[in-house]
């Protein structure tokens, strides 16, 4: 039955027109997905012929070197931008010297997909906590009869081990231990040491979430005793916060910024990029996010698929420009 137009412009105006073909669907998205936006993390520990399944984890590992050269030609060939490198050592210390050791694990997995896929981005965490003994994120000083990480001597030592990165052909360093000054700190310590054009990328805006649980023990980095809220942000912290956050980092040297977690935190995405528009701003797809729809998905609760693209083209949709996750090589081959 056909109507007269209504003040909306209906039977005029109908915008299933632009719905009704897979084609017109495609040609008229705003917001695409691809593998050249995503970043692959992975655990790397020493050994060999090591692909040790994370339980809290399914389908992620930690892995050798030499399967690490494994995976990151497979990334390379599968087109994803890059990976980050998380390592396990083989002893922790309470100063984390493995983490600025030019042996130490993480050094050695940077040379190894350097050879291995010479095409791809190679992103190093710049933290303490997978190092350290007490699996906080950087030097431990006790204030009042309560340990907590010591700020300003923390970032000596960021510096040394960003520095580390580099000599060992890392592209691109995130420092994410949300010590304030660690970019200034950091980018000091690598023009000095001849680095002026290493890229550092900034866990601006990361929040003490409790969506971090299945990376902790992925990569064996649970603090032993408290909590990481004196340095982390407040889930409760709105835009304000975490705007400063991104500015002053900005203002000491970063290249690039991220927000951590990205699900939970769209909002946050969206201000900072509204705000700080040219910008290349990142997003952690964490492991909860990840975990959590595993689980239902294991159970038939959900289509992994289906939920995981939407998701990730939802952080996208918010701004975000660059992805870290652990979907990334999946996302590839269903994108094929």
């Amino acid at each position: 039955m056909l109507h007269s137009p209504s003040e909306s412009g209906f039977p005029n105006t109908r915008l299933r027109r632009l719905r009704y073909h897979a084609g017109l669907r495609a040609l008229v998205r705003e917001t695409t997905l691809s593998p050249a936006n995503l970043i692959l993390p992975l655990f790397v520990r020493p050994g060999k012929n090591i692909r040790q399944p994370i339980a809290s984890m399914p389908g992620q590992f930690q892995l050798s070197l030499d399967q690490l050269a494994i995976e990151a030609k497979e990334a390379q060939s599968l087109g994803i931008a890059g990976v980050i490198l998380f390592g396990i050592p083989a002893e922790k210390d309470v100063a984390g010297s493995d983490s600025y050791c030019d042996t130490g694990i993480v050094q050695q997995a940077v040379k190894v997909v350097k050879e291995a896929a010479p095409g791809l981005l190679v992103v190093t965490d710049v933290c303490f906590c997978e190092y350290t003994s007490h699996g906080h994120c950087g030097v431990l000083e006790e204030r009042n009869g309560v340990q907590d990480v010591a700020n300003d001597p923390t970032l000596e030592m960021l510096g040394k081990q960003a520095v580390s990165h580099a000599r060992a052909g890392a592209d691109l360093v995130a420092p994410s231990g949300m010590m304030d000054g660690m970019v200034g700190a950091i980018r000091y310590a690598l023009d000095h040491a001849g680095f002026t054009h290493l890229p550092l990328m900034s866990y601006a805006a990361k929040y003490s979430s409790a969506f971090y649980g299945p990376f902790r023990d992925a990569a064996e980095s649970a603090p032993q005793f408290g909590d990481r809220r004196t340095y982390q942000m407040d889930p409760a912290a709105a835009a304000g916060q975490a705007l400063r956050e991104v500015e002053l980092d900005l203002r000491e040297g970063a290249d690039l910024i991220m927000v951590k977690p990205a699900l939970a935190y769209l909002d946050i995405i969206r201000d900072v990029r509204e705000n700080f528009p040219g910008v290349p701003l990142a997003a952690y797809n964490v492991s909860g996010e990840y975990s959590l729809v595993k689980a239902a998905a294991a159970n038939g609760w959900v289509d992994e698929r289906t939920l995981a693209l939407e998701m990730l083209t939802a952080i996208r949709r918010a701004g975000a420009s660059i992805i870290l996750t652990y979907w990334a090589k999946d996302v590839a081959r269903w994108l094929q």
